[in-house]
Parts: structure tokens; C-alpha cells; sequence
């Protein structure tokens, strides 16, 4: 009988729920920062949609001006072409120079909150920009400036919001995919509102109709993004920002940009151009001692590995390319072709349409193909596409060389952008996913406003005081197929390195 009762309690053990229960699926699926529950799919669609218009925004910035260009500097009495540039130059500037803090910022006090700040600001100076026709380009380029501030904030919040609530898996890796998609769409997206407004209303509207949107996806973020149940702790501040390394690091940078975009307009047998290059780069290494001895500085050079630093060059060399890329296409349509504004943003409808099938296709390699050989596909297409454009005849037709450009080029800002934000994102704890977002936000930016220093510096040595313009222009595309080419052979070099290591 003891042994029959042995064999029933063995027999309901055996098929108990508790050990027949299908093993646990792993939920990849974001979590709310405070109840540490799954999302549901509308507040997920509504959460990446808000973060990704952080990326649109700040592209859509970038194309306005760009379409805008000489509409603006008429009414603004801005005759010289590379005085112009600035336009352009002040908004990438601080968008890259101030990153750094602003992602530190959101480690400290939050990443939702400077979010929503972020995209306040970004409508106020959008608000101001717009009112500047009534002053002189001076203060339009301040504006410009202080405009690139708010994406400054936005770009590394919206990034780390997403780093911080996503785990690990490929539904992480095509959200970040996406939010990269949005950047040529956004380019044209604000050069087409731009050159409807500029054509057929008046310039200052294409800036108050950003602000306007500005102060509706504030309104959003605040409502959709989750919240952090992470309490703000005020104690050493000065410490824990980087009070100094802040001040000497940004500083430094402006310098150094301030100099190579004066350099290209007024050139470099200014005296004060080269002071202020010279300047910029004591201050820089000035800001490289600080942060060895701060308790908590902006970037710890514990981070910075080698995978890291290669991914860093290849995007410094790619995105200043672009810069050069995307400035003397649109001129060049626009003055030798002779197209209009409105034209023009047609004719670069292609760049959103191919950008977001390379950026979908980027998220599908992203767990199958190491980020070395994403980086290098990357600078291929951002030298190709250079290179098409440069040899491109002024009397050719567009779907020849330049449509063909127009198609190849996003795909290098595609596929090198989430691979590096991956990467770094992958690299840093959850409460520096600010940094991470920043080092790659920074590079992308900065990149761009100091490529449009260096091709507009060629373009001054070359184009024989204006005269030989398209020589100038020829030019400065020559200078960014040098730069992809050096980013080909960082991401060549990058590669066997890996390969050597296993």
C-alpha cells in the first residue's frame, strides 16, 4: 500500500502544471521606466514616433536653410556665397558642440524632461529666427545658432529614452534603424516647406511654422514618453556635470569651427583665423587634462575603446562628406542648372526614399553583419556618391549621374549612423545611455558643419575669387571624396584588426 501511495504522489509530481510549463519567452517588447510593465504597441508607435521626430526636426532644420539659402541672403543683404554657408554652418555647429552637454544634462535630471525642454527651445529660437527679418543676417546667423541648441538636447535624450527602454534584441536594433530613416526625409521634408514658403509666401513662415510644430511635439513628448521613476539628486551638481570640462570642451570646439568656416569666406590670411584655430586646439587639449582629473567627467576615457574610436572616425569622415555633399548638390542645381527652389527639393525627393530602405535593411544586418563592414558599405556609398556628383556635366541630364547620387548617398547616412549609435548605446551602462548617444550625435554634427568649413576653404583657393565657380565647387566635392576615401581606409584597417583578434 506505502508503495502504491509512493507511485500516485510520483505519478501527479510528474504531470503537475508547475513542471510541464512551457519555458518562459524572453519579452523584448519597452518597458515603462516605472511600473517595469511592457508597453502596449499604440504607446510604442506613438513613443518612437515622437523620439524619431527629434532626428526629422533637426534635418528639417538643416534642409530649410539649405532651400532658403539665397532667397535669405538677398533679403538679408548677404552677398558673399561662402558668408552664406553660415546659414548652415551656426545651426550644425551647435547641434554637435553642445550634445555633449545636453546628454550629461539628461543623465543627471532626466531624460524626458530634457526632452521636452529641448524641443521648447528649438521653437523659440525657430520663433526668433523667423523674426529676424526684420534685423540683418548677423542676427539670423545667431539665431541659426542658438536654434541648433534644442536639437542639441533632443537628439541624445530621444536616444537614450530609447536605449533605456528597449533591452537588447533586433526589435531594439530596427527602432534605432528607424529613428536613423528619418534624417533625409527630414532634409527634404524642411527644404521642400522652405521653398514652398520662400516662393510663394514669405522665408520668415518656414521658420515659424517649425516653432509651431516645435511646441506641439513638446506638448506630445510630455504626454506619450513614459516617465523615469528615478528621483533627480541635486548633491555636487558642479562634480557630477562637469562644471569645467563643460565650459573648456565646448568652447574649445567653437573655436575650432568659428575658424575653419571664416577661414572659407574670408580666408586664411585673416590673422584672427588661425588665432582662433590655434586658440581652439590649446583649449581642446586643455579640456583633454580636465577630464582626466574630474570625478565625473563628460567623456571617461574608460569608453573609449578601440571598436569605439574606429566607429567614431569612419562617422567623422562619412558625415563630413555629406555636409560637403548635400551644400554644393543643392547650389550647383540651383545656379548652373538654374532650378528653382522648388524643384530642387523635388529633384532630392530620392534621398527619403532610399534613406528609409537603407535604414530598413541596416536594422536587418545589424545582428548578422559585423559593424566593421557596415561602416565600410557606408563610406563606399558616401564616396560614390561624391563622386558622381563632382564629375557631373552641367548640361547633363538629372537621371543620369545626379539622380543616381541622389539614390547611393543616403545610404551611407543610413547605415552609419544606427551602427554607431548601436554600438556605443550597446558600450555604456543604462544611466550613461546620454553619453552614448552624445559621442555619436556629436561626431555626426560636428562633422558636418567642420566638412562645410573645410570644402568652403577649398572652394576660396580655388574658384579665382569667385570667378570660376564651378572649378570651387569641383573642388570642395574633390575634398569630401578624400574624406570618405580616408574613412574607407579607416574601416579597411578597422577590419583586420578585428579580424586579427579573433
Amino acid at each position: 500500500m506505502e508503495a502504491d501511495e509512493r507511485g500516485q504522489t510520483l505519478a501527479k509530481e510528474e504531470i503537475s502544471p508547475s513542471t510541464q510549463s512551457p519555458p518562459e519567452v524572453e519579452d523584448f517588447r519597452p518597458k515603462h521606466a516605472t511600473t517595469g510593465e511592457p508597453l502596449s504597441l499604440l504607446r510604442e508607435v506613438l513613443v518612437i514616433l515622437v523620439i524619431c521626430l527629434a532626428q526629422l526636426f533637426t534635418q528639417a532644420g538643416v534642409g530649410q536653410a539649405l532651400a532658403s539659402l539665397n532667397i535669405v541672403g538677398d533679403d538679408l543683404k548677404v552677398t558673399n556665397q561662402a558668408s552664406r554657408s553660415w546659414e548652415i554652418a551656426a545651426y550644425s555647429l551647435t547641434v554637435g558642440t553642445f550634445i555633449l552637454i545636453a546628454g550629461r544634462f539628461g543623465d543627471v535630471f532626466g531624460h524626458k524632461p530634457m526632452f521636452v525642454i529641448g524641443f521648447a527651445w528649438f521653437g523659440l529660437w525657430s520663433l526668433l529666427a523667423g523674426i529676424s527679418v526684420y534685423a540683418d543676417g548677423i542676427f539670423f546667423d545667431f539665431c541659426r545658432g542658438m536654434q541648433g541648441i534644442g536639437p542639441a538636447i533632443v537628439l541624445p535624450n530621444g536616444i537614450a529614452i530609447l536605449g533605456v527602454i528597449y533591452p537588447p534584441s533586433p526589435r531594439k536594433d530596427m527602432a534605432f534603424a528607424i529613428f536613423g530613416s528619418t534624417a533625409p526625409g527630414g532634409a527634404v521634408l524642411g527644404a521642400t516647406f522652405a521653398s514652398i514658403f520662400s516662393q510663394f509666401l514669405w522665408w520668415p513662415w518656414t521658420y515659424w511654422a517649425l516653432a509651431i510644430a516645435c511646441f506641439i511635439v513638446s506638448l506630445l513628448a510630455w504626454l506619450v514618453i513614459p516617465s523615469s521613476s528615478r528621483k533627480i539628486d541635486c548633491s555636487g551638481l558642479f562634480q557630477r556635470l562637469d562644471a569645467l570640462g563643460s565650459v573648456v570642451g565646448v568652447g574649445g570646439l567653437i573655436l575650432v569651427n568659428v575658424a575653419w568656416n571664416q577661414g572659407s569666406s574670408i580666408g586664411w590670411t585673416t590673422v584672427y583665423t588661425y588665432i582662433l584655430l590655434i586658440i581652439g586646439l590649446i583649449v581642446l587639449a586643455i579640456f583633454a587634462y580636465v577630464e582626466k582629473i574630474a570625478t565625473h567627467p563628460l567623456v571617461p576615457s574608460s569608453i573609449l575603446s578601440r571598436d569605439i574610436g574606429f566607429v567614431l572616425g569612419c562617422i567623422a569622415c562619412g558625415w563630413a562628406t555629406f555636409g560637403i555633399w548635400v551644400f554644393y548638390t543643392w547650389e550647383f542645381l540651383e545656379i548652373f542648372r538654374e532650378q528653382t527652389p522648388i524643384l530642387v527639393s523635388a529633384q532630392f525627393v530620392p534621398c527619403a526614399i532610399s534613406g528609409l530602405i537603407a535604414a530598413v535593411t541596416t536594422g536587418y544586418l545589424m545582428s548578422r553583419v559585423h559593424p566593421a563592414w557596415i561602416m565600410l558599405m557606408a563610406l563606399l556609398f558616401f564616396a560614390t556618391g561624391s563622386i558622381l556628383v563632382a564629375t557631373a556635366p552641367v548640361k547633363q541630364t538629372y537621371w543620369a549621374q545626379t539622380f543616381v547620387s541622389l539614390v547611393i548617398a543616403p545610404w551611407g547616412m543610413d547605415m552609419s549612423f544606427p551602427a554607431g549609435t548601436l554600438i556605443a548605446s550597446a558600450a555604456m551602462p543604462a544611466e550613461h545611455q546620454g553619453l552614448a548617444a552624445s559621442l555619436v550625435t556629436t561626431v555626426v554634427n560636428y562633422s558636418i558643419s567642420l566638412g562645410l568649413g573645410l570644402g568652403g576653404t577649398v572652394e576660396y583657393n580655388v574658384d579665382n575669387n569667385g570667378k570660376a565657380l564651378l572649378r570651387g565647387y569641383r573642388g570642395a566635392w574633390y575634398m569630401g571624396i578624400g574624406l570618405s576615401g580616408l574613412g574607407v581606409i579607416l574601416a579597411a584597417v578597422f577590419i583586420c584588426v578585428s579580424r586579427r583578434k579573433r
